[in-house]
């Protein structure tokens, strides 16, 4: 933009020429004018002009597309305005008279800074749009940790021991490991050691041959076998047992498996993958777990924290549960909803939050999920607490039970509205959790059966 119309007609000819398309106007009114009716890469404009000035153009442009960028024409010796145009926000000057070299070069510039920009919002976009790596969901420094973490080692060999509490995703670290590195197109095999009794679990893991054990009537392979070239997940290792632990040390150590009642190893090309919940290092000290296979399995750790640690997780990872369950793409949160799945605990981690995602998509009358539609697990129990208190009396004034048998009945209930918690049993009840084991402990002294409901670490 220059106001005066021979450099206007010698800077089109130049720029046109140089392969650019160019609008050319007269004024800052005009050429505010444009930039309100398209976009445009490159602004040019000389710094001194009748009415408002390259500054106050650039000031209004800086407003109206700030991500424009600006390149000024100054005066010979205006070094002074020049520097303040810089400072206002101009991407460059060039002094008049130029080269056209020189001032091509400087248009190059702006163009290649521009493109960046374009590049940067692009990426922005994109990460705010799926917030995820894989089959990971999330955008908060932990999980962006655990993301780089993956891409660091997915393509390694090595074993990897995943730790983090139940429903945080484990299993879905794991398979990202798998499906992200150079094993992705070879199996992905998980399997649950907590799931089978250890002669069972010897044969899934390392099959057997025919005769083994009764009932043993062909050859069978084991999952490391099966997973041969790919990865297996062993998935809450720390309830393999003892004895097993042992062989799965040789496997890790020699790289073949010996089927159950065969006399030669199998060489596999597996990598193993071990995922639990537990403390190992507190299964090392009280002898229910290996020193030696902890250290095995330890090569690559990877702890996941819980969601109440990483809340901002919590929106995106809703949002990705209301895209797998609802039937259509038309389901969102209001503001308020999302709030309350911020500040829930989520003691069942990303599993409860899924849960109470289907309840709450079960329980919405509209396409518009609200706070009362977001009943959590406390909610629900002690709701269900409020419906048999109910029931209970009823069935105290019929059948004429005596207070002590309808307190303990109550208690029971809670205890199964709370699924087992006798933490949440307690709130329920309004009682201190201790209150409720020494009930526990008493009622097993009055049975004479040995207690079994005392704290356990959850």
């Amino acid at each position: 933009m220059d106001d005066d119309a021979l450099t206007r007609d010698m800077l089109t000819e130049l720029l046109s020429d140089a392969g650019l398309e160019v609008s050319a106007v007269d004024s800052a009114s005009r050429a505010l004018d444009a930039a309100r009716e398209r976009e445009f890469d490159v602004v040019l404009t000389d710094l001194q002009m009748p009415g408002k000035d390259g500054l106050e153009l650039l000031a209004q442009l800086r407003t109206l597309c700030p991500d424009t960028p600006v390149v000024l024409m100054t005066a010979f010796g205006s070094q002074n305005s020049a520097v303040a145009a810089l400072r206002a926000g101009a991407f460059d000057y060039v002094s008049k008279p130029f080269e056209a070299e020189t001032l091509l070069v400087a248009l190059e510039r702006a163009f290649e800074r521009g493109e960046l920009e374009d590049e940067n919002r692009r990426l922005r976009h994109a990460l705010e749009k799926t917030a995820s790596f894989g089959e990971l969901v999330g955008k908060s420094a932990a999980m962006n940790h655990i993301y780089a973490l993956i891409r660091k080692i997915s393509s390694k060999r090595s074993t990897v021991l995943i730790t983090g509490e139940s429903g945080t995703g484990k299993e879905v670290v794991a398979r990202t490991i798998h499906f992200t590195g150079l094993r992705a197109e070879k199996p992905f095999v998980p399997i649950n050691c907590a799931a089978l009794p250890a002669g069972l679990l010897e044969s899934e893991l390392f099959g057997h041959v025919r005769g083994a054990f009764t009932g043993a009537h062909a050859n069978k392979k084991g999952l490391f076998e099966a997973a041969h070239g790919g990865s297996i997940l062993l998935d809450e290792i720390g309830d393999m047992p003892a004895a097993l632990q042992g062989k799965l040390l040789r496997v890790l150590q020699d790289r073949e498996v010996r089927p159950v009642g065969g006399n030669h190893g199998l060489p596999v090309d597996v990598r193993v993958i071990a995922a639990t919940n537990q403390d190992l290092e507190c299964g090392i000290r009280d002898g229910s777990f290996r020193r030696d296979l902890y250290y095995r399995l330890n090569v690559l750790p990877i702890q996941i924290p819980p969601l109440r640690e990483r809340p901002e997780d919590v929106p995106v990872l809703a949002e990705a549960f209301l895209r797998k369950l609802a039937d259509d793409g038309r389901y969102r949160f209001t503001e308020a909803a999302t709030r309350k799945l911020m500040r829930a605990p989520w003691l069942g981690n990303a599993r409860e939050l899924e849960n109470c995602i289907e309840r709450a998509l079960a329980l919405t009358d509209s396409h518009v999920i609200r706070s009362r539609d977001i009943l959590l697990s406390s909610e629900v129990a002690r709701r269900d607490a409020g419906t048999l208190h109910e029931t209970l009396l009823r069935m105290a004034l019929n059948q004429r039970i005596s207070l002590h048998e309808l307190t303990q009945t109550y208690i029971d209930a809670a205890v199964e509205a709370a699924h087992g918690s006798r933490a949440e049993a307690a709130k329920i009840l309004g009682l201190n959790r201790r209150t409720l084991y020494r009930r526990d402990e008493r009622r097993a002294r009055e049975s004479g059966s040995p207690r079994t409901s005392g704290p356990r670490s959850r």
